[in-house]
């Protein structure tokens, strides 16, 4: 049984889902020359991120568990030539993948696992993630009003979580942007706070 509801993203992307804004998230913009070599965009949606970075040189992979979003990533790249694959792969199989990867990408996959997934997809990250490769994790703070969307996160709960194998170089506070005029959900006015993690893999 999925602990990550697989069903509800699935619901979510036949619609618009409220993170997919067409473009990356201004966090990895403002990153984007500390980004290099092999890049894994771990749960990429429908491949904004993975696609910028391929277009600018990166040889990208972006994972995702669900089907339609990657369908729709692959329609996006189409006839671009660009040096990108999209997988309909789990993240929390990481750890049985023999790819290898220089820098990782998590724009939204860390904050809705639960505490044992959690664990499970921070090891299967550190196996493939080359030793002093980075990965930069954008996330929903704790500092976020409500409970709508998914978990809060504390800066504690990422220090916990990549306590072995990775240091910590940077958290700093961010913000989401998601599409305008959302029906079903109610965020900070400027987006949902977010905590945007640079992290070494040791």
């Amino acid at each position: 049984m999925d602990t990550v509801p697989r069903a509800m993203f699935e619901s979510i992307y036949r619609g618009q889902a409220p993170w997919d804004v067409g473009r990356p998230q201004p966090a990895f913009l403002a990153v984007a020359d500390r980004v290099a070599g092999s890049v894994l965009d771990a749960g990429c949606g429908t491949g904004d991120h993975a696609i910028y970075f391929a277009r600018h040189g990166r040889r990208v992979v972006g994972i995702d568990f669900v089907e339609e979003a990657i369908a729709r990533a692959t329609r996006k790249a189409e006839g671009q030539n660009l040096p990108v694959t999209f997988l309909v792969k789990d993240a929390l199989t990481l750890n049985d993948w023999d790819e290898r990867f220089d820098t990782a990408l998590d724009s939204g996959l860390f904050h809705v696992f639960s505490d044992a997934d959690r664990q499970r997809y921070v090891e299967g990250l550190a196996a493939v993630v080359k030793p002093g490769g980075s990965l930069f994790l954008l996330c929903f703070s704790d500092e976020e009003p409500g409970t709508q969307g998914p978990r809060r996160i504390t800066k504690p709960e990422l220090h916990e979580a990549f306590a072995q194998g990775w240091t910590i170089e940077a958290i700093q506070a961010s913000r989401y942007e998601v599409v305008p005029n959302l029906k079903d959900f109610t965020f900070s006015e400027g987006g949902p706070k977010a905590w945007f993690a640079t992290i070494r893999r040791v």
